[in-house]
């Protein structure tokens, strides 16, 4: 089964959506294997946004992230890097579709909600920098066989 890292931004968060967001992917049958809420320091973030760091918009980001708390989440499923990438929507909330999470709540790029990570090498990455090995649980869940062959 692949993974997948989702991070609820602080926006998400303060806007009391994490619920939500964590409903949907569930709905979806993607299996949650880790979840926390945490202050972001400096040093994360500027990790998690280095292939940024040459950008202008760089010093945005790892300010707004470290501006409240986030829920780091990793989610397993079939194709789940992919498939929470439609779920989430597009970058700029503006253009992505209804239904998606950040077509149905988000309005500016700036404050768009949710991060997931864009490759199965990204996810990997991602979830090593979040996560303790030992913070990961597998399991499965008995509705397993109902969603997948």
């Amino acid at each position: 089964m692949e993974r997948t890292f989702i991070m609820i931004k602080p926006d998400g968060v303060q806007r009391g959506l994490t619920g939500e967001i964590v409903k949907r992917l569930e709905q979806k049958g993607f299996n949650l294997v880790a979840m926390k809420m945490m202050n972001v320091s400096r040093e994360l973030a500027e990790k998690h946004y280095d292939v940024h760091s040459d950008k202008p918009f760089f010093g945005n980001l790892v300010e707004f992230i470290t501006s409240a708390p986030v829920v780091a989440t990793v989610w397993e499923g079939e194709g789940v890097v992919a498939s929470a990438r439609k779920i989430i929507g597009a970058t700029n909330p503006l253009t992505a579709e209804p239904g998606t999470i950040r077509g149905d709540y988000g309005i500016s790029i700036g404050r768009n909600l949710i991060h997931g990570s864009d490759a199965v090498e990204t996810a990997q990455r991602e979830i090593a920098l979040w996560f303790e090995e030992s913070e990961l649980t597998t399991w499965k869940p008995a509705l397993q066989n109902w969603i997948y062959e």
